[in-house]
């Protein structure tokens, strides 16, 4: 029986990236410096090449067929694997190239990355790391579809799809500008806290949806001033003397706010426990699985140094 063959090429698989993630043909092809023509005809030759159309095209968008988004994830990890494979050849050097994708919620990002991509990037300077950063729930997705290596992001429902490798148990604090009334307290009851003014996250936040399953029962007496999407967001608005507000204790700086204290809360004291994400069964490709221990070294490192 003679094999199949398709005229499938990895520019083919490039262009197809390309217009998934940019869901426009000007977009896509300025992106990998095609012409939109080139990029159409890249599109129309892995189309023929299939049998199946990929894209349905209008004049305002394009957006992927069934057929489309069956292929997409097998089409990226097909060029993951291929760049994978590509960098594992050889000795690790510092002339390598590559892309490492994170996503992970804001706090994370902020607590764990800076540090971390300054030291990969003295082993690694022609790799470019790529940070999502969102909610929880995007950052699961993120990682579940593909879109990202591994993801930085707390614990909630467990999830078939993915593994949890926990690195830092933390408390929520509440912050207050220095000049607040609070600042100094030793610690705030939550019934005390809702008593005065506060900014608040909304419900598609995670820690919003954690600190409303822990604090059941406890009813604040009055509604927030205002609600965020992210806690960075907060920040700012308890910066600008709008209210106090509940946060994740790694989005304060370690060595303290210049305008912002903080105040252990408790009544019921409230943790989360920020982990790396990882799809079941899944194996980094090198680089990833480089930053991914350079995040478990740092971490280990400085929790050693807390405590003494």
């Amino acid at each position: 029986m003679k094999p199949m063959t398709l005229n499938v090429d990895l520019n083919d698989l490039y262009a197809f990236q390309a217009l998934v993630t940019f869901r426009s043909f000007k977009a896509a092809a300025e992106a990998i410096h095609l012409s939109q023509p080139a990029l159409s005809r890249r599109i129309d030759k892995l189309e023929t090449s299939l049998g199946v159309r990929l894209f349905e095209r209008t004049t305002r968008r394009v957006s992927l067929t069934m057929a489309g988004r069956s292929f997409a994830p097998r089409a990226q990890q097909i060029l993951k694997d291929l760049e994978s494979a590509i960098a594992d050849v050889g000795d690790v050097n510092p002339h390598r190239t590559g892309l490492v994708t994170v996503a992970c919620v804001p706090s994370a990002a902020y607590y764990f990355m800076p540090k971390v991509i300054a030291q990969f990037q003295l082993h690694y300077p022609r790799v470019r790391i790529k940070l999502i950063d969102s909610s929880a729930g995007d950052v699961y997705d993120a990682v579940i579809s593909g879109q990202a290596d591994f993801g930085l992001s707390f614990t909630g429902a467990p999830q078939p799809d993915v593994r949890f490798l926990p690195l830092v148990d933390e408390a929520y604090v509440a912050v207050c500008p220095r000049d607040h009334p609070l600042a100094g307290r030793k610690s705030l009851g939550w019934r005390e806290f809702y008593s005065w003014p506060y900014v608040w996250l909304d419900k598609t936040s995670g820690n919003r949806n954690l600190l409303d399953q822990a604090l059941t029962g406890i009813v604040p007496e009055k509604p927030s001033v205002c609600e965020t999407r992210h806690v960075t967001t907060l920040l700012g608005m308890v910066e600008a003397g709008l209210g106090i507000a509940a946060v994740p204790g790694m989005a304060m700086p370690k060595a303290g706010h210049p305008f912002l204290a903080t105040i252990p809360l408790n009544e019921p004291t409230v943790r989360r426990t920020v982990g790396i994400v990882k799809r079941t069964g899944q194996e980094l490709p090198h680089l990833a699985g480089e930053l991914e221990a350079m995040i478990i070294a740092i971490n280990a490192s400085e929790g050693q140094a807390n405590d003494r």
